[in-house]
């Protein structure tokens, strides 16, 4: 294990304060990482993680001399969260540290010899509670599912058990509040997750749709890929990594596979180029099921672009429908396609009010409320 920590003069403060960050893996970037590196950033914290790909984090305009690893652990479930789990179980940084975020729900063990501390909740372990009948029927094969149920009914027990441990618990969304009092009996306080608006732009509504997010299963990119096929001259492009986990890269060939022609994908991008294209782009659309909270579509807001979501999970909460864009009741790939056909009649219109609508999320206000309660 790599604790550099003693070797180092100069903590990272909050006022006189110094900040650890739990994060369960930063090999794969997506919403919840980019969240805990502007946290890090904001708070002037380090962070402790398991995996670490310092070359994408560099990419997306963030420094890694304050990130360090607790060991390394497989890229396979359900090993790489039992690991993980375990890795911030054991770890005890002392009194290195005045305070501790737990940005992550599988480091959130490292509570139990870390303390005071609060825990930024991007959901309980969704594989466990909400998504569980999903991931049990679309993930494991069938000769599994009874060591599954095993290993969810312990997990679900000892993420109850070690939730104790926490002194503040804060939900990233309406959506997710409601899951934490129905899974683990508790109550939170939200915060939104931050964006840094002033880095997006608007240049124009180009000639193509984007979507940006992890290919796995529960963000049901096939709608996407159903819809394009019946919209021959319209684009898609698909900005979408995924882990490399065997269930994860089996979806991710699925959807390369059957992919028309019009759609794109691009497994990795840098910041800039992230930019690029939701400046350019026509509009933005996202299929996630019951989303958490979806940092992708107020990144679109703030570019400008009018958005096409489920009307479910926490886009309820940062999309105005029929003012930023467009929420589809129980969606499918002929709905996709009418609301594409409308939205794109005329996409500049929603230019004002998104822009609008996502300072209501921006970098600044996230960083002030966590200070607040840190120093609290």
């Amino acid at each position: 294990m790599n604790y550099p920590i003693n070797q180092r003069e100069k903590f990272s403060t909050v006022g006189n304060k110094r900040i650890a960050i739990f994060h369960n893996f930063l090999d794969n970037i997506g919403g919840a990482e980019v969240v805990s590196l502007l946290l890090a950033r904001g708070l002037k914290a380090d962070i402790y993680t398991t995996n670490i790909d310092k070359e994408k984090i560099s990419k997306m305009g963030f420094a890694t001399s304050n990130i360090f690893s607790i060991g390394k652990v497989p890229l396979n479930a359900p090993f790489r969260q039992e690991l993980t789990h375990w890795s911030f179980r054991k770890l005890n940084l002392g009194k290195k540290y005045d305070f501790y975020i737990i940005s992550g729900d599988w480091a959130m063990s490292g509570a139990i010899n870390n303390q005071p501390n609060l825990w930024y909740i991007y959901s309980p372990m969704r594989e466990i509670f909400d998504l569980y009948p999903y991931t049990r029927k679309t993930t494991v094969p069938s000769g599994q599912r009874h060591l599954f149920d095993c290993w969810v009914f312990y997990h679900r027990w000892l993420i109850k058990k070690n939730s104790q441990k926490i002194k503040k618990l804060i939900s990233i969304s309406q959506n997710v509040q409601a899951r934490v009092k129905k899974y683990l009996g508790k109550d939170s306080e939200i915060i939104y997750p931050p964006t840094e608006t002033s880095q997006f732009f608007y240049n124009q509504n180009g000639n193509f749709w984007l979507s940006v997010n992890r290919l796995i299963n529960h963000k049901r990119l096939e709608i996407q890929l159903d819809a394009f096929r019946q919209l021959p001259k319209e684009k898609l492009v698909i900005v979408g990594s995924y882990e490399s986990a065997n269930h994860f890269r089996s979806y991710a060939r699925y959807i390369m596979k059957t992919k028309p022609a019009n759609v794109e994908i691009l497994s990795w991008v840098t910041k800039k180029e992230l930019i690029t294209l939701y400046s350019n782009c026509k509009g933005f659309i996202t299929t996630s099921k019951d989303e958490d909270y979806g940092l992708n579509v107020v990144e679109a807001m703030a570019s400008g672009k009018p958005v096409i979501a489920p009307n479910e999970g926490g886009y309820k909460e940062t999309i105005i429908n029929h003012v930023t864009g467009k929420l589809i009741d129980d969606i499918n790939p002929e709905k996709l396609v009418e609301v594409i056909k409308e939205v794109g009649q005329n996409p500049v219109i929603y230019r004002e009010a998104c822009q609008k609508q996502a300072k209501r999320f921006d970098l600044e206000i996230f960083i002030e409320k966590i200070k607040k309660i840190i120093n609290e």
